[in-house]
């Protein structure tokens, strides 16, 4: 059975326009034409006996191409997703050039049911937004997370 946990880090950066995230926009065909709810923390599913911090260093490695930033993690608790799927996620301050990314891919069948498989990246872009417009593009249920991070940045 497959796991129905995912754990992520969510990089964050202050800036003279104030607080930003980086955010990947999910690979695939079925969202290459969404934008709103199409966007996601960095992260990926893992076993239970997997810690969720190792497992949320080592699918930031592997969704980026990219090793995980050191720094102060920011517990950011737990959301559950529309499809049933509990996310753990960190904060951890950070600059990332998004054109130094190089994702990691998945293969599906495509077109469905034609019998052929394809190769897709697990994020096919990574961006910055500020904290509004990253509401307006993250998968609903992990807005949550950019709330925490900001109540969070206000007591720092």
């Amino acid at each position: 059975m497959r796991s129905r946990h995912s754990a992520g880090l969510l990089l964050f950066r202050l800036t003279d326009g104030g607080l930003e995230v980086l955010l990947g926009h999910m690979g695939g065909p079925y969202w290459s034409r969404r934008d709103a709810g199409a966007w996601t923390v960095p992260k990926g599913e893992y076993d239970p006996e997997e810690p969720a911090w190792d497992a949320a260093r080592r699918e930031f490695q592997e969704e980026l191409g990219l090793p995980p930033p050191d720094g102060e993690a920011v517990p950011l608790g737990e959301v559950r997703q529309t499809n049933g799927k509990t996310v753990t996620a960190w904060a951890v301050e950070a600059d990332l050039d998004p054109g130094s990314v190089d994702p990691g891919t998945f293969t599906m069948e495509w077109p469905p049911k034609s019998g052929r498989t394809q190769e897709f990246p697990e994020l096919d872009r990574v961006a910055w937004f500020g904290l509004d417009r990253a509401r307006e593009v993250i998968v609903k249920a992990q807005s949550a997370f950019l709330d925490r991070l900001a109540e969070h940045s206000l007591r720092g």
